[in-house]
């Protein structure tokens, strides 16, 4: 009796750990950030008027680019959460950078889209653009955050998920 004590002692103290660390490892989660980062600092490097060159110095190259009246380069991020290691991760934020140039190749405006009530929102002029081929393009990639299929498609595309 009193040898299966000793040996029962050790058995429940691991078992105690273990379910410490499953219990703590629930509830941290991880956060998963993905594409171009926005760093204030950089952004600054590039003002309006900037060369082409210039962006791509400071910036580095773009997910994407798109002609619609003159060239945009386009910068994706997203960030991603994870309740738990087995679970898939759920999309909980988008946002696309986009740097405009205008006809002499230098920056004519600097947008920060992502979604606000369901809409293509420009974080930096604080307005939501007007219909248009870039405004359809903004919404297909933005507009699936949080849901299961959609524009998602879209999304995993450039981010490889």
């Amino acid at each position: 009796m009193i040898r299966s004590a000793r040996f029962l002692r050790p058995v429940a103290v691991c078992a105690m750990i273990g379910t410490s660390a499953i219990v703590s490892g629930c509830q941290t989660g991880e956060v998963l950030n993905q594409g171009y980062i926005i760093d204030e600092k950089t952004l600054e490097m590039v003002p309006v008027g900037s060369s082409r060159e210039q962006v791509l110095l400071a910036l580095g190259s773009p997910s994407t680019t798109a002609t619609f009246d003159n060239e945009v380069f386009y910068y994706f991020s997203q960030k991603r959460v994870r309740p738990l290691a087995f679970m898939r991760p759920k999309v909980v934020d988008q946002h696309i950078l986009a740097i405009y140039f205008n006809k002499d190749n230098q920056v004519g405006r600097i947008a920060n889209y992502g979604l606000k009530d369901g809409k293509v929102f420009d974080f930096v002029s604080r307005t939501t653009p007007t219909g248009g081929a870039d405004s359809s393009f903004l919404m297909q990639i933005l507009s699936d955050t949080g849901s299961a299929g959609g524009a998602g498609n879209a999304a995993k595309g450039i981010f490889g998920g």
